[in-house]
């Protein structure tokens, strides 16, 4: 399930560097300023938020003195210096740092000591007019979820799957916050789910339109806007398919999972998160099929053409026999010296065309 992202030995000697460059202001915890990655950070006490909204360190500082209490710390795409500091803060080891600063994960779920990361796939649906080959669907991203016993750390890459909405949500449900740093866990994983099927919606409606496009009587659908359709629908099936396994493990506590407060919670989202995945494997299957139903009309308005050329060559034929025959120019030819021979060779000729030609017509050749 390990996803690796870069070489252990150069992100630690590139962590190391960091670390011994930046001025002291900069890593100092004490540092009352947040970093500007920081969206936002709030101590929760039995499921309350404490007003404000202190730094990082001195957030984590008073959550382990004080019982009932965590921090969630919300970034995004920090850079390597904040991350490093955040790292040291909190006690993530390099390897984990590592992991937040880069993004393209797979969905996974992986203990690294006392902590557990959680990643996601974000999500986003991309309004547009009309489909070209050009057009971006589906815009995706990542995010990650760092558990600790009394903090819960959230790395956002990506435009998409902002968790302001989340935070504003789970804060309105202080029993559910009691629970821990997990909470954030759920909250995070709901909400990716509710994208997923939100998404899901807006496909079936590019697909609605795709299908009728290729079986209109005009058929103006182009094979290269479908394909192009087809690459958005396989990127968006690739965040939501693979999360199903972390999920279930998750459930299963294996390796790790939530409270057993939380656990009809994170069912509740596998149930919906199933339906995402039938949705979208669904969608992907018809999309095949409307892609190989314009193929086999491309296939079949050729052979109407070859068959136009065909029949349009066999009239021209004759018309050049005859030609040809009569231009030879010998001595002894039949009619040749007769006054009307003219005027009946192109009377052969149009007659036998006109002929063709409506045999052609009759056998939907023409």
């Amino acid at each position: 399930m390990d996803h690796p992202v870069r070489s252990g030995s150069g992100v630690s000697a590139l962590l190391r560097r960091l670390l011994r460059w930046q001025p002291a202001a900069t890593l100092d915890p004490s540092t009352r300023a947040n970093p500007d990655a920081v969206v936002d950070c709030a101590v929760y006490v039995n499921g309350e938020r404490r007003p404000g909204r202190p730094h990082y360190a001195d957030a984590y500082d008073s959550c382990r003195r004080d019982r009932d209490t965590f921090v969630w710390l919300g970034l995004h795409e920090p850079s390597a210096a904040v991350m490093a500091a955040v790292g040291q803060v909190f006690g993530l080891d390099e390897l984990t740092v590592a992991q937040a600063l880069a993004d393209g994960h797979r969905p996974t779920v992986q203990q690294h000591g006392e902590v557990v990361l959680l990643v996601l796939r974000t999500a986003g649906y991309v309004e547009h007019a009309e489909l070209t080959q050009d057009s971006e669907v589906i815009d995706t991203g990542d995010v990650m979820v760092f558990l600790g016993d009394r903090f819960a750390i959230t790395v956002r890459h990506g435009a998409t799957g902002a968790l302001a909405p989340v935070r504003a949500e789970v804060e309105r449900r202080p029993a559910l916050l009691a629970e821990g740093p997990w909470a954030v866990a759920y909250a995070v994983c709901s909400r990716m789910v509710d994208l997923y099927l939100e998404i899901a919606g807006h496909l079936e409606r590019d697909l609605e339109r795709a299908e009728e496009s290729v079986f209109a009587r005009d058929r103006t659908a182009d094979i290269q806007n479908l394909y192009q359709l087809k690459r958005e629908v396989v990127e968006f099936k690739r965040a939501v398919l693979p999360l199903q396994v972390p999920l279930r493990g998750l459930l299963e506590h294996d390796p790790v999972g939530p409270p057993r407060g939380l656990h009809r919670w994170f069912l509740d989202v596998n149930g919906r998160l199933a339906r995402a995945v039938d949705r979208v494997a669904a969608y992907d299957d018809l999309l095949t099929s409307i892609v190989q139903s314009r193929l086999a009309q491309l296939a079949v308005e050729q052979n109407n053409d070859m068959r136009k050329i065909a029949a349009w060559a066999a009239i021209a034929a004759v018309q050049t026999g005859i030609a040809g025959i009569y231009g030879m120019n010998f001595a002894h030819m039949p009619e040749l010296g007769w006054r009307y021979g003219y005027w009946a060779a192109l009377g052969a000729m149009a007659l036998a065309a006109l002929t063709l030609h409506r045999l052609f017509r009759r056998s939907g050749w023409l």
